[in-house]
């Protein structure tokens, strides 16, 4: 598969979705970016188009099925699909009070809903063409679920899972699958936690070690790209240790705003 020329970011308005969309943007590239916010959606596109990117923008709502099929049918249609990365996502925003009922509801309809909705429409596009590249953006807490973010780490593994089994049930069409597992970046999720951020990285940084990742992962089918690495070791470290140790650790950690 060559350079992708036609990519498709959900949550395009701000945190990884928007320093995704402005590291790909550049002339020949046609970007389809989608967000909730109409202002800051068209302050990314025109940053995009500044660089020289051709820019289609939708204010659709990820958990709205048949919104989202209407979308990615069309900008399939217009510019053929290359890279679709499943990016939109939600966490509590409920500080120490913890998650409430209405919440893990709405997170597992964006967070998991969502990404069904958005990468469906393609990998049935893609399949025609027997090529194509899909990431979905999960988080180093589908590793070590926190007890401070139930729903939310509970949706970012499972499209974790989801995208690593889809990436071997969908090689003989010539779709690599890729799940992207980061760890605190600058946006406005992380903008809500009042507590210390190890290693938090801003959202450009993010943005190029994404991009190289998925670069690789177009020719190695590479199925997860997981940084920063200490935090990922961390991460696995705590998830071998016993279920009584890792619990009573995980409870001293924060509530993920």
């Amino acid at each position: 598969m060559n350079t992708p020329k036609s990519i498709l970011i959900t949550g395009a308005s701000s945190g990884i979705g928007e320093a995704l969309a402005i590291e790909y943007a550049g002339p020949g590239l046609h970007l389809a970016l989608s967000g909730c916010d109409v202002d800051r959606l068209e302050a990314v596109s025109r940053r995009c188009q500044g660089r020289g990117a051709d820019v289609s923008t939708m204010i659709v709502n990820v958990a709205n099925q048949a919104d989202m099929k209407a979308w990615v049918q069309a900008e399939d249609l217009a510019h053929p699909l290359d890279l679709v990365i499943a990016n939109a996502g939600i966490s509590g925003g409920s500080g120490n009070a913890g998650e409430t009922e209405e919440q893990a509801r709405a997170i597992f309809d964006v967070n998991l809903g969502g990404v069904l909705n958005t990468i469906w429409p393609a990998i049935e596009a893609m399949r025609s063409r027997r090529s194509g590249h899909i990431a979905v953006v999960s988080s180093l807490a589908a590793l070590t679920p926190l007890p401070g973010a139930p729903a939310y780490s509970a949706s970012k593994t499972a499209v974790k899972a989801y995208a690593e089994a889809l990436n071997g049930a969908l090689k003989a069409d010539g779709i690599t699958v890729t799940s992207i597992c980061p760890g605190f970046i600058e946006s406005r999720i992380t903008k809500n936690n009042d507590f210390p951020m190890p290693l938090l990285m801003s959202g450009a940084k993010a943005a190029k070690i994404i991009r190289h990742g998925l670069d690789k992962g177009r020719v190695r089918h590479r199925i997860s790209l997981i940084f920063p690495w200490p935090m990922a070791a961390m991460s696995w470290l705590v998830g071998i240790l016993p279920p009584c140790v890792r619990r009573w650790i995980l409870l001293k950690a924060p509530k993920k705003g």
